[in-house]
């Protein structure tokens, strides 16, 4: 009786051990992830153009998964959450996924979401990365130390609009006079480009018309009705989602030219045209990146990815504008880890506040971009402690009916004009919540 207790206990013993042993290869295993809350919104007014995006985020973590056995031997993983473009539901996604092993990074995909977690993340030391939109402001670096407005803000796109203009006309003294109609989405995304566009009118001396549009846009009437009524020289159009195709169907009905109108980058895609068609042809859009299946990038996400029926969504959509942006999005918060693991320890998982300083010490030249497969999608990228932009260059590209064209060159925003307005813009936000500019030392650290 005693040998069986004494065997009993034995194996009860080696079962314990065996049960640590698992349960400490999974806690390893655990923390050899990198985790991206991936915020998403695939319902609503907006799915048309929030899905692309998403799907194009996740087919790259995918492809660095499966290509590259994620970044230096950490596997990364996601979980989306949708917010159908809502602020109080994409707080409560980023309240939901925030405290999860791993967490790197927030990207909002929607203005609004990041006026509200500006306020938080300094907080919970979690870095929002807003490629092209959120707060313009948020390119100080030395006020804005979690936010990462990454190639381009609204006033950056703005401004390159008013110069393509001027170049159209011969030169921005040429503006004079004209008249310029802002159609926006009337929500803080529709809003941000306002001040810019003010600016340039005091310089240049254009008349301003500002036209809201009510969220989501289905309806237009009223706002193309003064269109017709005072028929601006040109009209830039401030849409996302179903205002886009609404804005070019009623300037259509109008009789509008869609030659004369130029939308920002969130207004040139796929989704925004091709159910317009020739009734399209002409429109003009700024373009932060090429779209097509050639670049090596999207060859290597069709064939590791899509061809081992592992796509997130249809393969037809691969390459595509906004789905080459979200690709875009998930490389540069990937390299922002890479980045981070170079000084914080090659091979570990990276909290938010390291993820951070891989976001402020980013450098990807031309070589970087050729040897990660982006030649010819995107502009080098370089970040500081001052900069949390690292590129404020577009282009414009033009709907012939089909497909879209380049139709301009590369053109940088004016920093002489931005950054002071930037630098006010930082100080009044710091003023209002009582919080000081960053110390020397802390862009060191």
């Amino acid at each position: 009786m005693k040998l069986r207790q004494l065997i009993l206990a034995v194996a009860a013993v080696a079962t314990g051990m065996s049960a640590l042993v698992t349960t400490s290869a999974q806690a390893q295993a655990q923390a050899k992830e990198q985790f991206f809350p991936l915020l998403s919104y695939r319902t609503g007014p907006y799915a048309p153009n929030g899905t692309p995006w998403a799907n194009g985020k996740q087919d790259y973590i995918k492809l660095i998964n499966a290509r590259d056995g994620g970044i230096n031997g950490v596997k990364l993983t996601f979980e989306e959450c949708e917010t159908g473009y809502a602020t109080d539901r994409g707080v409560e996604c980023y309240e939901r996924l925030k405290s999860r092993p791993g967490v790197a990074l927030f990207d909002p995909q929607a203005t609004g979401i990041t006026f509200a977690l500006t306020e938080k993340v300094p907080t919970d030391k979690i870095p929002l990365i807003t490629l092209g939109y959120g707060l313009s402001v948020a390119q100080d670096g030395n006020a804005f130390k979690w936010n990462f407005p990454l190639m381009g803000s609204y006033w950056t796109g703005a401004d390159i609009l008013i110069q393509h203009i001027g170049q159209k006309e011969g030169g921005l003294d040429k503006l004079k006079g004209k008249k310029i109609a802002l159609v926006y989405h009337d929500s803080p995304f529709g809003k941000e480009p306002i001040p810019l566009l003010q600016e340039r009118q005091r310089m240049h001396g254009f008349d301003l018309q500002l036209i809201p549009v009510t969220a989501p846009g289905v309806e237009q009437k009223a706002a193309w009705l003064q269109v017709r009524q005072s028929r601006p020289d040109y009209v830039l159009l401030w849409g996302w989602g179903v205002m886009n195709s609404t804005a070019l169907k009623e300037a259509q009905a109008t009789g509008y030219p869609r030659e004369k109108m130029y939308g920002v980058w969130w207004a040139g895609a796929e989704p925004d045209v091709k159910d317009v068609g020739q009734g399209a042809k002409g429109y003009n859009a700024l373009a932060l990146n090429t779209s097509g299946t050639q670049p090596k990038v999207i060859q290597d996400i069709l064939k590791h990815v899509h061809d081992k029926g592992q796509g997130t969504g249809p393969k037809d959509e691969v390459g595509s504008v906004l789905y080459t942006r979200g690709v875009i999005i998930q490389m540069l918060s990937v390299e922002a880890v890479r980045r981070a693991q170079e000084r914080f320890g090659k091979g570990k998982v990276m909290t938010g506040e390291q993820v951070r300083w891989g976001l402020e010490n980013l450098a990807l030249d031309q070589k970087k971009l050729d040897a990660l497969g982006f030649a010819g999608v995107m502009r080098p990228l370089s970040t500081s402690c001052n900069d949390h932009m690292g590129s404020t260059w577009a282009r414009v590209h033009t709907w012939d009916g089909a497909k879209w064209n380049f139709s301009s060159d590369f053109m940088q925003a004016d920093e002489q004009i931005i950054k002071p307005m930037v630098k006010a813009g930082a100080d009044k936000y710091l003023a209002d919540k009582k919080m000081s500019r960053r110390e020397a030392s802390d862009c060191s650290s």
